[in-house]
């Protein structure tokens, strides 16, 4: 991980998913329900926790990840802390922070948050002010609880682009996401983003952020790895761009094709992070996630 994040190039890109939801398919267990969390008790918490590690335990061992961004429980550094002395400096391990600017999630009325940007900036400066100190409080207690990365998720696009004008995210997003990368790196964590969809007319925003990943590459939205590769290379590196549709729906063949696209295209110098474009969802036929890994342990091979 360490060395694709420095774009030396491994024996191997290395591999894990921001997520996996796979569990029972995989392993016959389940991640406690994600309402639980917010009123267990202290015991019933640590009690979770352990289910989680194991089910943790279970996936990489079995899928040989390099990294584990402990999502459940969600932004919890009692959740790090579990994950570090579970799994020691084996692997990176890190935790999700979503929420943090304005995007896609965060919106409820689009009718008043488009008649704010031109009438009341202020107020949608002041928010995305709020956002980004709660976002802080949570990078300093991670960071504190040993987080070697903090991934911070957004969604800022769809698949014709980004979800305001580019003028605009460089007004109301951008500074406010620039900040929050460098608490990340103040409080000795790597810095990882995250966002969906088409941000080709972001992406010299994204690379001016400082972060160290570039998380999903969505190639729904006609992201090319290889194009992003060669604007990107050695600025931030990249992880994702296995199609999640395909590995919804198949063929075996399609799979094939992009998952080999991914590694022929992104990995040679380093700098990549082999996964899936989003994560491993519910509904995801378990064969077809294991068929990408197939495809990515062959490619392993038979590099030299």
């Amino acid at each position: 991980m360490l060395k694709t994040l420095r774009f030396e190039e491994p024996d191997c890109p290395p591999h894990f998913e921001a997520m996996f939801e796979l569990e029972q398919e995989a392993f016959g267990l389940s991640f406690p329900d994600r309402e639980a969390w917010a009123h267990c008790s202290p015991g019933e918490k640590e009690c979770m926790i352990d289910q989680c590690m194991e089910i943790y335990q279970k996936i990489i061992e079995r899928y040989r990840w390099d990294a584990l961004a402990v999502f459940w429980p969600w932004s919890d550094p009692d959740g790090v802390v579990a994950a570090k002395k579970t799994f020691g400096d084996d692997i990176l391990i890190g935790s999700i922070v979503g929420g943090s600017v304005w995007s896609l999630e965060n919106i409820e009325d689009w009718s008043q948050f488009a008649l704010g940007l031109y009438e009341h900036p202020e107020h949608i400066h002041k928010v995305a002010e709020e956002m980004t100190q709660r976002a802080f409080e949570k990078f300093d207690r991670l960071a504190d609880a040993g987080a070697d990365f903090i991934h911070v998720a957004n969604d800022v696009a769809g698949n014709d682009g980004p979800f305001i004008s580019p003028a605009h995210f460089r007004q109301f997003v951008l500074p406010y996401l620039q900040r929050q990368v460098q608490r990340i790196k103040d409080d000795d964590a790597i810095p990882f983003v995250h966002t969906d969809g088409n941000i080709m007319s972001l992406l010299d925003d994204y690379l001016s952020l400082g972060a160290a990943l570039f998380q999903s590459v969505d190639p729904m939205a006609r992201m090319d790895i290889a194009e992003v590769k060669r604007r990107t290379y050695g600025k931030i590196a990249l992880m994702g761009n296995v199609q999640c549709s395909l590995l919804q729906n198949g063929p075996d063949e399609a799979i094939r094709r992009s998952a080999r696209y991914c590694l022929e295209h992104a990995s040679p110098g380093g700098g990549y992070i082999f996964s899936s474009s989003n994560t491993i969802f519910p509904g995801m036929p378990l064969e077809n996630y294991e068929y990408m890994l197939d495809v990515y342990h062959e490619f392993c091979t038979a590099s030299p």
